[in-house]
């Protein structure tokens, strides 16, 4: 497993001390940059050949947040590449190396000039090592969103919700999500279904539900249409 060693920063807590939601997001993909660009098949590489990794689904468990100031380990691997779809497991460890988190992800490689999904280049294929996947429960990609859903107010994509793919970055639009959930919710798990790309200038309508266990929110555009589902499973309070 490819490892970056950090500390959690202040700029990274929330009002409890604890690491964020959106600061452990962050750390994984940041995780998958170092390692792409440290094999040479990083946003260079795919910029030149106008590619970028477009995030299908994530499925994040969370056993502890760390508190300011520990030291922690952030890991990725990637365990499958078939045609042009990539499957990579995350890891987030403390200083014993025990488990703070694990995640799942799918990811699709995309020609953006075409957008639409490409075969992983050969030399591409090279540079990853696979491994074998995480041991955690596997939840399914597919995230149902059953009900009335309570529309919230409209968001305009601005400049700072993108990334160097000049799309929504994946942990902005569930930063977004969060600000619907109740006050005291710790997430334990989240689950996110990614269905297309936003862009500057893109509404995003917001629409929240809860099935009894857990929340949903699903940013749509104006006719009803996902961007992104959302699932959050609150965390057992100990």
């Amino acid at each position: 497993m490819y490892t970056f060693d950090g500390r959690v920063r202040y700029s990274e807590v929330d009002g409890d001390g604890r690491l964020t939601m959106a600061a452990l997001i962050n750390y994984f993909q940041d995780c998958s940059t170092f390692q792409s660009e440290d094999l040479g098949v990083g946003i260079r590489y795919l910029q030149e050949r106008n590619l970028a990794w477009v995030l299908c689904s994530w499925q994040i468990k969370v056993e502890r947040y760390p508190e300011l100031g520990e030291k922690i380990t952030v890991g990725t691997a990637p365990y499958d590449m078939k045609g042009f779809l990539g499957y990579r497991n995350f890891a987030l460890l403390g200083q014993e190396g025990e488990f703070l988190a694990r995640a799942n992800t799918l990811w699709s490689l995309l020609d953006m000039q075409k957008g639409r999904p490409v075969p992983v280049p050969e030399d591409m294929l090279k540079k990853y090592v696979l491994e074998p996947r995480l041991d955690m429960e596997y939840a399914s990609r597919k995230i149902t969103a059953l009900g009335e859903r309570s529309l919230r107010e409209p968001i305009t994509v601005k400049k700072h919700h993108l990334d160097t793919n000049h799309h929504v970055n994946n942990q902005q639009f569930i930063g977004m999500a969060m600000d619907y959930l109740p006050e005291d919710f710790v997430v334990g798990q989240v689950r996110a279904e990614y269905r297309r790309q936003a862009f500057l200038g893109d509404v995003l309508v917001p629409g929240v539900l809860y099935n009894g266990e857990n929340y949903i929110v699903v940013l749509a555009d104006t006719s009803g249409a996902a961007y992104m589902t959302a699932e959050f499973a609150e965390k057992e309070r100990l």
